[in-house]
């Protein structure tokens, strides 16, 4: 019996300095060092499909977790987790209407062939001044036949978005389309056109960074808990007010900031009963490949929680001091995580955005439908926020301090998890897609 109390004793004193230790642990100082390294200009917005940024960031991301005292998987020499993938770039393009030559910036070019080589034998449509640009766009791209689309200049803004989207290098996935699309902005006849372009494709390696500290507890040592971000952006887009570069500083290297400190934080408790995967994703941004791959290198049974942490760098809708998890409906995840809080000023709350569908949209959506309790925490207000996706994603539009306190809150809601005390209900796979 004395055993018994001793140990009650001993967790609670041990959540009791855990709460008491978290400013000094996590503190604002390191959490803006990591941000501003990983939203560098020098790294590009972190494409990742282009070298550079990318490798830059998961060298720093790599050292980081060497400095901390991670340990590398099971079987694994290093953090790095490799993957192969295929993309396609661009060489050379020459678009002639009329006799008229477009320039660069006046194209959209969407194809997966190596050689396109049209002279008036490509169907001819239109996006009119009155018509979706968007809509109708997309629609284009997902059929199959090859097309010269003119655009009308009133579309300029949105054809310009797209433009620093779709004119980048492409990953190749499935089976490659038989069509091209070609836009051309500003030209609302065409009586006769020539179109040659020019690609290759080539190989390369995805990366995913995962760290690891081993369970203390031999019973549940085989039981992960994973905390992820994902450390990738959308890369160089469109000119605007002479800035090209995404840097992705709330998305996601607020997130990855998270996983750093989170396990930097539990690495000096040396308390986690469960082991403790830390994974920084790639890839997110163009359809989730880095936690695809990496849910298929481990046994999502073991997995008793994700903590998926996404754009974590502003005020939430419900002020300060709060975040929401999403698919809060779908196990208890969230209601463990708000009762480890009792006593402090954070609360989490439900999604508020169920129209985005968020639960989705982010790289805990593979082990969820795998059954997985695996949650995005986030404070964005997606709705409003005009720095999504733009250049103008930099530090100095994010609150360090509320970064800071999101992290300590998550850092404190996991203790019954990382202990072994709690463990959230399974997501149901029949009621997920």
């Amino acid at each position: 019996m004395k055993k018994i109390n001793l140990l009650v004793v001993g967790l609670f004193v041990s959540g009791a300095l855990s709460a008491q230790n978290i400013n000094k642990l996590i503190h604002e100082t390191n959490v803006t060092r990591l941000i501003r390294t990983l939203s560098a200009d020098s790294l590009g917005g972190r494409s990742s499909l282009l070298p550079g940024g990318i490798d830059k960031a998961a060298a720093f991301i790599e050292a980081e977790f060497l400095k901390i005292g991670l340990d590398p998987p099971p079987g694994a020499t290093s953090f790095r987790q490799e993957f192969p993938k295929e993309r396609i770039r661009r060489t050379g393009t020459t678009v002639t209407v009329d006799g008229e030559v477009i320039p660069a910036e006046n194209l959209i070019v969407v194809s997966n062939q190596e050689k396109v080589d049209w002279n008036n034998n490509a169907s001819v449509r239109e996006i009119t001044k009155e018509k979706n640009f968007m809509r109708l766009a997309f629609g284009m791209m997902e059929d199959s036949t090859d097309k010269l689309v003119l655009v009308d200049a009133s579309h300029e803004p949105l054809f310009r978005r797209a433009q620093g989207y779709y004119n980048r290098i492409r990953l190749l996935d499935g089976p490659p389309k038989t069509g091209s699309v070609v836009f051309v902005l500003g030209k609302t006849a065409a009586t006769s056109y020539q179109v040659q372009i020019a690609q290759e494709r080539e190989r390369f390696m995805m990366t995913n960074l995962v760290g690891m500290l081993p369970g203390k507890s031999p019973a549940r040592r085989k039981e992960l808990v994973v905390f992820s971000g994902h450390y990738d952006h959308i890369g160089i887009l469109g000119q605007v007010s002479g800035d090209s570069i995404a840097n992705g500083a709330d998305d996601d290297a607020s997130g990855t900031t998270a996983v750093i400190e989170l396990a930097r934080y539990f690495k000096k408790l040396k308390s986690n009963s469960r082991t403790l995967v830390f994974a920084a994703f790639t890839a997110e941004e163009i359809g989730g490949y880095g936690s695809r791959h990496f849910s298929q290198q481990l046994n999502p049974d073991s997995v008793v929680a994700m903590f998926n942490i996404e754009m974590i760098g502003k005020v939430s809708k419900f002020g300060k001091d709060a975040a929401f998890i999403t698919g809060y409906e779908r196990s208890d995840f969230g209601k463990i995580l708000q009762k480890n809080l009792k006593g402090t000023a954070f609360t989490f709350h439900p999604d508020p955005y169920p129209d985005q569908n968020l639960f989705y949209r982010s790289d805990n959506a593979t082990l969820a439908r795998l059954g997985v309790p695996a949650h995005t925490i986030s404070t964005d207000q997606i709705d409003i926020d005009k720095f999504y996706h733009t250049v103008d994603d930099e530090l100095e539009t994010l609150d360090i301090s509320n970064i800071t306190r999101t992290i300590q809150a998550i850092a404190l809601s996991a203790r019954g998890i990382v202990a072994g005390r709690e463990t959230p209900t399974r997501i149901d796979k029949t009621k997920v897609r």
